[in-house]
């Protein structure tokens, strides 16, 4: 029997990017529903995911799985076990799973208080998140990838916010690439890849996007 396999997404999330690419790497057909986050949650959507009522959400064989990283390992443990996206050790394993957390808890969080903010406000949050990209970079180091020579956990983890990067640097005076010159190369590098750069949105549609966004929350 065939499988089943559906991905609940919008556009500009990183963590909806971050299952795209997962999917990808493995080679996993599977059909893409775009939500309307904004105005009108589907009754799939509702129906799959009825705690926290947002996506990502993949549907495997009427199954759904919740929450980009649980998404993530779900898929490396599912499919195409000769090509693992986190490392057979069990400390290495820990040690992604840690750094993809700070992704979280530190990224995000600092990236989405720079374009909302404005003021002393945003000169803070963009510090925060300057300092954060720079912590990352220190684990990169001088490798490739963050897991070495292979494309794997971490870099899905974190490659889905190189979108955000111009909308980031425009909307907020804010220099990333001058900031963080080793990051930026590994993220170009990521991009090279077919599966990151077919699942990551393009960074003038994400500018526009902000934008709009930005607007709606200035009026308020």
């Amino acid at each position: 029997m065939a499988e089943e396999v559906t991905l609940l997404d919008f556009w500009p999330s990183p963590f909806g990017m971050r299952a795209k690419i997962a999917l990808r790497e493995k080679g996993v057909h599977f059909d893409l529903r775009e939500e309307e986050l904004l105005s009108n949650k589907s009754p799939l959507l509702l129906q799959m995911n009825p705690i926290h009522k947002k996506i990502p959400v993949l549907i495997h064989n009427g199954k759904p799985v919740c929450e980009s990283h649980i998404i993530v390992q779900y898929i490396d443990e599912t499919w195409g076990p000769e090509s693992p996206l986190l490392p057979s050790d069990p400390h290495e394993r820990a040690h992604a799973r840690f750094w993809a957390d700070y992704v979280d808890k530190k990224i995000f969080p600092s990236g989405l208080a720079v374009w909302r903010s404005t003021g002393e406000d945003q000169e803070a949050a963009k510090k925060e998140f300057i300092e954060g990209l720079k912590v990352m970079e220190g684990e990169l180091r001088d490798k490739a990838y963050f897991g070495g020579e292979r494309f794997g956990f971490l870099d899905v983890s974190l490659i889905p916010f190189y979108s955000w990067f111009y909308a980031v640097e425009t909307l907020t005076d804010c220099t990333i690439g001058d900031e963080c010159s080793k990051l930026m190369g590994w993220a170009k590098r990521c991009m090279q890849r077919e599966t990151v750069a077919e699942s990551l949105p393009d960074q003038h549609k994400v500018y526009d996007f902000m934008s709009e966004v930005r607007k709606k929350l200035q009026a308020q």
